[in-house]
């Protein structure tokens, strides 16, 4: 199980969506010059399918999206919500932002519509950065993503 500290509508995180960010606390990464440090200690309440109802209930229309900030402590557990957010809420559309350099093998995927890997390094900047690591990818058919971290830059 996973914890939550807060939330947040954000429109810079997913291009083109109104998303509803879910900061995920316990972050393995611990990446320096991580903007977030506060997420790194295993703080908050349980994020549970019941919560997310709620959060969707809470924002009705006013979102599209929902992203998991963080979350790879359990990336398992991660994609299970996923799930049940596509067969609970399927208007939404689901992001993960992850810290990991490559997609965990044990997951689908297709079980998200937007997928955010890479560490956060300091001197490469972050996504809006022609030179970052980082790379925001999105779900065209089936298993297959398009890198859309180009939208970012100016």
């Amino acid at each position: 199980m996973l914890n939550y500290l807060n939330t947040g509508i954000v429109f810079q995180e997913i291009p083109d969506e109104v998303t509803l960010s879910i900061n995920i606390t316990g972050c393995p990464c611990r990446c320096p010059g991580c903007h977030s440090q506060y997420l790194w200690e295993n703080i908050g309440e349980p994020l549970t399918p019941m919560v997310l109802d709620k959060l969707v209930a809470d924002y009705n229309d006013e979102i599209t999206c929902i992203c998991f900030m963080g979350g790879d402590a359990d990336p398992k557990y991660v994609s299970k919500l996923s799930q049940y957010l596509h067969r609970e809420h399927p208007k939404l559309k689901v992001a993960w932002y992850s810290g990991r350099q490559l997609f965990p093998r044990t997951i689908r995927k297709s079980d998200f519509d937007y997928i955010k890997l890479g560490p956060y390094i300091e001197h490469l900047g972050c996504l809006k950065e022609r030179t970052t690591n980082q790379r925001l990818y999105k779900r065209a058919v089936g298993d297959d993503f398009t890198d859309i971290t180009s939208r970012f830059w100016k």
